[in-house]
């Protein structure tokens, strides 16, 4: 197959890039606009060829969307790029409407004038808000966003339904819970916790910790986005979960276990505006109608990702450097309880 993947330089996406170079039958080209989170180390080893090729740019720029889509001529469009931190569109708003809704208004039409075979949309769980327990989301949940970023998601999710109806786009959207492994930014909980507590600084924790998130290896989440591809129906919507969920505050203890660090690295902070309580999916659709289904511990998985950390501790040292410091002063000063 060849594919047209956008924000493949960034954790999740640049995961699917390295499991599509690994198929001698599959071609690539990947678009990325390179902002803080997405890093062309994340795809040490592609060499660019007949089988892959990077575009820098944005996804919000028609002229450049179409050519790629021309040189590519993709039976499939996977559509990763997005600004996608709850605390960044808390403290700024504005980009992340910019990129998840006109970037995908973007790719959407140029697909649809193009004639592409198969549009794939990532989008996340945030969509429906915080669920009681017990109850899960599947796929006909309400959406209850609750910061600009999963507002935004949750647009973005329904204009690419939208193309389906109304053009016959075949569009596929995903929904994924938390998403960890090598190479995630440490904005995020798990890789933010493991690389503070490799040099010692505070943990911050949100509130009381006890947040509940259900844990997906990012392997996992590009199988089963390859199988909404090859074997899922264009018009739904499937969400991938983990079959993990556990309080951020409990990841927090296995992580400093695991690194030999004592407990009191933790620090209370305020909590964020809107902070969803408790995430929960079911996976049951996706299981029944592809056969997938997760196959990474989370115990294992977490482990294989505070290795990776240890190994590659000049990777974290350069990615958190620069503009990194200035969000991490804006979002966490002043914030201690």
């Amino acid at each position: 197959m060849r594919f047209l993947v956008t924000g493949g330089a960034g954790f999740i996406g640049s995961a699917f890039v390295r499991m599509l170079a690994a198929r001698p039958d599959a071609h690539v080209v990947n678009i990325d606009k390179l902002t803080y989170a997405g890093n062309p180390e994340n795809l040490a080893g592609i060499e660019q060829g007949e089988r892959y090729r990077f575009l820098h740019g944005d996804i919000c720029d028609a002229k450049l969307v179409n050519a790629a889509i021309e040189e590519a001529r993709p039976d499939a469009i996977v559509h990763f790029a997005a600004e996608s931190h709850v605390d960044r569109s808390i403290l700024s708003p504005e980009p992340v409407f910019e990129t998840n809704l006109r970037g995908t208004l973007t790719l959407l039409e140029a697909a649809r004038l193009k004639k592409v075979p198969r549009f794939l949309h990532v989008s996340t769980d945030e969509v429906y808000g915080s669920i009681e327990s017990p109850h899960e989301a599947d796929e006909n949940y309400p959406l209850r966003a609750s910061s600009p970023y999963s507002a935004s998601k949750a647009g973005s999710d329904l204009l690419a339904l939208s193309y389906f109806v109304t053009y016959k786009l075949a569009v596929t959207v995903t929904r994924a819970s938390n998403n960890y492994g090598p190479h995630q930014f440490p904005e995020k909980l798990i890789p933010l916790m493991i690389s503070n507590a490799m040099e010692d600084k505070p943990l911050p924790i949100y509130g009381d910790g006890m947040q509940i998130r259900d844990w997906l290896y990012v392997d996992d989440h590009c199988r089963a986005i390859l199988a909404a591809i090859e074997r899922g129906k264009p018009g739904e919507i499937y969400n991938i979960g983990g079959s993990r969920a556990l309080p951020n505050i409990e990841v927090v203890c296995k992580i400093l276990a695991a690194l030999g660090k004592p407990q009191s690295l933790m620090q209370a902070v305020k909590d964020r505006p809107g902070h969803d309580r408790r995430y929960a999916l079911s996976s049951e659709k996706l299981m029944r109608e592809t056969g997938w289904k997760p196959e990474m511990p989370f115990e294992q998985g977490l482990q294989a990702t505070i290795d990776w950390y240890r190994a590659n501790s000049a990777w974290v040292a350069r990615v958190k450097s620069g503009e990194y410091l200035h969000y991490y002063e804006q979002n966490y000063s002043g914030r201690a309880i």
